[in-house]
């Protein structure tokens, strides 16, 4: 068995060689890597220390630069190359346990489409943060995996926290969506519902590390264009599952799902940013998104339906 690791590089010189250590040490008697690095336009000693390793590793490591288009098309640019029966991302300024992957063979051999495993949040001294809740289960469809993490599972929507089969990835051409901010949130949704087997485990450990510089967090000064952007995800959600072959709970759920993240994002906004952001929501309707399966739910439905900001007050 093999497995293909892409990995976006983008001016992490500080903490590149702590992410590739780690990847070279996934390797075992049944199981095979490949590390695919893509230099996205770094302007620092990145793309040298890659070279480096790739230098001195070339039976396992491959290495290509590009011009800077983010980290979306970096992993996209990287798919064609793929030849491991099953692949996975990790961004270059985190780092994963020794055998993390070998410990997903059992799952990679029964044919899973998508297996989620286990990550904490470090600092940069790899002290744990937090260490997420995980709710385990074993050979579900996407529809029901969809509809047990998402109320429950803050890491869901996350590209580096599965496994996924080569195979069906590729079949389906799933691509990140170019120059968004929350390209997982975008993605990792429609990966799930589509996947015919999937799984949750508490095998790990994926270090997410939490810095000011890596590639997949923003900036305050970011913040209008990055909610702009959660609507965009959005309205190519509901386009999309237009023709997907799933159950009406599931593109509820999918709703449900979406429409929660984005109002939940009115915190990050102030002044007119928040007032423009909450038109944009209303004019979409999407307020009608939420379901009432319980009393609970149908409280909060009605008080959403009258006013947003009285809704977050009781998240």
């Amino acid at each position: 068995m093999k497995i293909s690791i892409i990995v976006p590089i983008y001016n992490v010189e500080k903490q590149l060689r702590r992410c590739i250590d780690g990847l070279l040490k996934q390797d075992s008697k049944e199981l095979q890597t490949e590390i695919i690095l893509v230099n996205d336009g770094s302007t620092d000693n990145s793309g040298n220390i890659a070279k480096e390793y790739a230098s001195k590793y070339k039976d396992k490591i491959i290495y290509f630069e590009k011009e800077n288009e983010g980290v979306s098309e970096a992993r996209n640019f990287a798919i064609p190359y793929v030849t491991g029966e099953y692949m996975t991302f990790v961004d270059s300024d985190d780092y994963i346990e020794e055998n993390l992957y070998a410990q997903l063979l059992k799952y990679m051999n029964e044919e899973y489409d998508l297996v989620k495993f286990k990550a904490i949040k470090v600092n940069e001294q790899g002290e744990k943060i937090e260490e997420p809740i995980i709710t385990e289960f074993d050979n579900k469809t996407g529809e029901e995996a969809f509809d047990i993490l998402y109320k429950i599972d803050t890491m869901i929507d996350i590209a580096w926290i599965y496994i996924y089969k080569s195979e069906f990835y590729k079949n389906n051409n799933f691509r990140f969506a170019k120059g968004l901010y929350h390209e997982d949130f975008g993605l990792m949704p429609l990966v799930m519902i589509k996947a015919k087997k999937v799984a949750s485990t508490n095998i790990g450990t994926y270090n997410y590390v939490q810095t000011q510089n890596s590639i997949t967090r923003g900036q305050d000064s970011k913040k209008s264009k990055m909610a702009k952007d959660l609507l965009v995800h959005y309205d190519n959600m509901i386009n999309e599952i237009v023709n997907y072959n799933i159950s009406k709970r599931s593109k509820e759920n999918l709703r449900i799902y979406y429409t929660n993240c984005i109002i939940l994002n009115i915190n990050n906004l102030q002044g007119e940013d928040r007032k423009n952001y909450i038109k944009e929501i209303r004019k979409r309707k999407m307020t009608r998104n939420i379901k009432a399966r319980n009393i609970k739910q149908l409280l909060k439905k009605a008080i959403l339906a009258i006013n947003i900001e009285w809704y977050l007050k009781l998240r």
